[in-house]
């Protein structure tokens, strides 16, 4: 009915179920038609006899629509299913485009050349979006990693941030392009010239990465420190080889920003550390046995269709196969087969050719996943991106500690392995670092109710406290000054105000009293709100992997001669869902 705005009325009568009546706007008078619901025949037949001339000349607004919108649904299509864009050319695809009705005109269908054109186009708006994006924001942080596929490496890297009035999490892959050997150099500069494109070089608040030796060394080389200056003044003299610092690299014209340690990865190393205790135990001979045998049982059902057809008519359900490429799948696996009872277990043992498991065995492997259980969920909170911050850290290692040792006493075979997890060691650093206890406590989900020693309780709610205070209010503007407006009267009897009459003290103690879990309680309590932004930063380097994960499905093996240009701009617009959220515009 959209189709017919323009030549009838807007006000349709229902005369009956099936029958509708319009007035025609191009006749004199009330020029009343009736139509079918279902069908627009008669309409059709009224405007060609009697306003044919107006019919062709005036223009439609949905096929202008239609032109208009025709590219960037093309493109949305082809970007959005990671389609080879040779697609525009397929004689099917176009077959398919063509059988599509449209009022008006038709647009003419792009060649690659114009398309590849067309998408640069629509790549360069994304970009100015994202800056757009940027300025009105104060703190973003990153996360990078280095990926290799079809023997290319990409340094991949996604920002996010927190926005300060509605508190809703944003992120954004910034780059996934090409890198060329692995020298420590080319990481740091590869990143501070993404960060430097995108104007955030004021703004990143840290970098998240793996714990790979490559980054560790580029940020211990190149991280900007508050000491750099002071040192520098103590330092003696030294005479260095000009035409050999003329002839290497000059590595020290950039900096980069604080650096944190993918908690993720960190967590996924204590798996190891309990293989390598397994491994090396008492416990290595039951430890091997009941492993091996699982191993076959997931070889069997994985190899051979028929052994895969009876787990399924067995147990109703497939096995689960371990996965390099994701951490807790082990786990998994194993929790799989140990929520099958011993008896069917070993019915199908005893079909597949394999030994069946003993019932020392079976107890072993359900305590290793009894133990392991708290440590897999931590690992899946630490990988979220939309409702995962940096605050989120400390009190997931805190959990993770206390669940883990109270397990200790319902442990027969594995009693020793809760103290095989060593959190503090692994996480160090972490334990003590000032700005992951600031942001646990400023978000209002934790507050100090993840401390359980009241001894750190009055460490930390002094060191809130001392933060607060070295904040200005004026820079916050609080919404508390809603007051009558001001006149002329007002004017004349103005006194400064006292700054004691809202104290950091007394916003903090506000705050901790404060109900609600929400972010958006900070609004109430300005100095909070601002210390909370050490929450923009993500405790895992996950977001980054994911980016991977596109961009393995964008760069397969059929796509190989892709340009490493074309390859990062398609996987950008994909991972950010550009044509998505534009489809409206």
């Amino acid at each position: 009915w959209e189709r017919w705005v323009s030549f009838l009325s807007n006000t349709l009568k229902h005369t009956t179920d099936k029958n509708i009546t319009v007035i025609c706007k191009q006749c004199p008078g009330e020029k009343k038609l009736s139509a079918a619901v279902s069908s627009t025949s008669n309409l059709l037949k009224h405007l060609t006899r009697q306003h044919r001339q107006s019919l062709l000349s005036e223009p439609s607004s949905s096929s202008m629509d239609n032109t208009a919108a025709t590219p960037k649904m093309i493109a949305g299509y082809v970007v959005e299913e990671m389609l080879p864009l040779r697609t525009v050319e397929s004689p099917s695809f176009r077959c398919i485009l063509n059988k599509i009705p449209a009022c008006g005109k038709k647009a003419a269908l792009p060649d690659r050349k114009t398309f590849s054109t067309y998408l640069d186009k629509c790549y360069a708006d994304m970009e100015m979006e994202l800056k757009e994006t940027f300025e009105s924001l104060e703190y973003i942080s990153t996360t990078a990693d280095i990926w290799t596929s079809h023997n290319k490496s990409f340094l991949g890297m996604t920002a996010h941030w927190i926005d300060p009035s509605t508190f809703v999490r944003g992120h954004a892959a910034l780059a996934c392009e090409r890198v060329r050997g692995r020298r420590t150099y080319v990481i740091g500069n590869e990143i501070e010239q993404v960060h430097s494109a995108y104007g955030l070089n004021s703004k990143v608040t840290a970098t998240v990465t793996d714990n790979g030796s490559n980054f560790i060394k580029a940020f211990r080389m190149f991280q900007k420190s508050d000491s750099d200056e002071e040192s520098e003044e103590d330092e003696e003299v030294t005479f260095t080889d000009v035409e050999q610092t003329l002839s290497t690299e000059s590595e020290g014209q950039f900096s980069l920003p604080p650096h944190l340690r993918c908690a993720s990865h960190t967590l996924n190393l204590i798996f190891h550390d309990v293989e390598k205790w397994l491994q090396a135990n008492e416990a290595k001979f039951i430890y091997r046995s009941a492993t091996s045998k699982c191993s076959a049982m997931w070889t069997k059902a994985n190899c051979s269709s028929v052994a895969s057809e009876l787990v399924d008519n067995f147990f109703k359900k497939k096995l689960i196969v371990p996965v390099s490429t994701r951490w807790s799948s082990f786990h998994d696996a194993l929790s799989r087969i140990t929520d099958i009872p011993l008896a069917e277990l070993n019915t199908v043992c005893t079909q597949f050719g394999i030994k069946c498991f003993t019932d020392r065995e079976y107890l072993f492997l359900k305590e290793y996943c009894i133990v392991l259980k708290p440590l897999t969920v931590a690992l899946d909170i630490l990988q979220g991106e939309e409702h995962c911050y940096f605050g989120i850290l400390l009190p997931t290692l805190e959990i993770l500690m206390s669940r883990t040792l109270a397990l200790q006493d319902e442990l027969k075979l594995t009693a020793s392995l809760p103290d095989i997890i060593a959190i503090k060691v692994r996480f160090s650093s972490m334990m003590d670092n000032k700005e992951a206890k600031l942001a646990a406590v400023t978000l209002p989900k934790f507050k100090l109710r993840w401390i359980r020693e009241e001894e750190k309780k009055d460490m930390v709610r002094p060191m809130l406290t001392t933060e607060c205070r070295g904040l200005s209010l004026e820079d916050q503007q609080p919404a508390q000054d809603h007051k009558n407006p001001a006149n002329s009267t007002d004017d004349f009897f103005s006194f400064e105000e006292d700054d004691c009459t809202y104290s950091a003290e007394t916003e903090v103690m506000e705050y901790l009293k404060s109900a609600g879990s929400e972010l958006g309680v900070l609004s109430q309590f300005p100095r909070i709100k601002t210390i909370s932004l050490y929450n923009t930063a993500t405790p895992s380097s996950a977001p980054v992997e994911r980016l991977f994960s596109l961009g393995n499905l964008v760069l397969t093996p059929r796509r190989n001669r892709l340009s490493s240009e074309r390859f990062e701009r398609l996987t950008l617009m994909r991972y950010n869902n550009f044509f998505k959220n534009n489809t409206a515009k």
